[in-house]
């Protein structure tokens, strides 16, 4: 397969590495090896989301992971990982894999969102609620997360992950 436009205009499609990538080491992962459209991974490892007065919000050990070229994973926990109750908030965006997300706040911080009724190709995600690290602390086997640069981006960055990442200054659209 080439690194051709596909029908979203985007040119790495996970198939082949481009050359400003970082060479992963051992035990890391690009994040120019993951797909497009995106995978799903299941993770057995720790996760925890702690709110900003450091209450935590959320814990579980089998969470998903979805894979998306150029980004790093996002981390989707099962609605029994909540230990304190969300409020939804006003706001919904679209994805283009995923379908329609509503947004949820702990304390008035707007901090996770979710896919209710995702395309057919995320079911397994309906539902679970991924956070945003630049909003409160998540930890993943006892490593705090990096947030994803960009703002609007809710990617984990953990020591295994190398890039260059979407959301970065001037890499917003490769």
């Amino acid at each position: 397969m080439s690194d051709k436009p596909n029908t979203y205009g985007w040119q790495h499609t996970g198939q082949k590495r481009p050359d400003f990538a970082l060479e992963p080491g051992p035990g890391e992962e690009s994040v120019w090896d993951y797909p497009r459209p995106p995978a799903i991974v299941d993770d057995p490892r720790e996760v925890q989301v702690f709110a900003a007065d450091g209450t935590l919000v959320a814990a579980c050990s089998n969470s998903k992971r979805v894979l998306e070229t150029a980004s790093p994973p996002t981390f989707y926990l099962p609605p029994s990982a909540l230990k304190v109750a969300l409020k939804p908030v006003d706001g919904a965006s679209y994805c283009e894999w995923k379908g329609q997300a509503e947004y949820f706040c702990y304390q008035d911080q707007r901090l996770a969102w979710r896919y209710p009724k995702p395309t057919q190709a995320f079911a397994e995600v309906a539902g679970w609620y991924a956070f945003y690290p630049a909003e409160c602390r998540c930890v993943v086997a006892g490593q705090t997360v990096r947030a994803q640069a960009g703002g609007f981006y809710g990617g984990w960055v953990t020591d295994e992950i190398v890039g260059p990442y979407k959301g970065e200054p001037g890499r917003s659209g490769w």
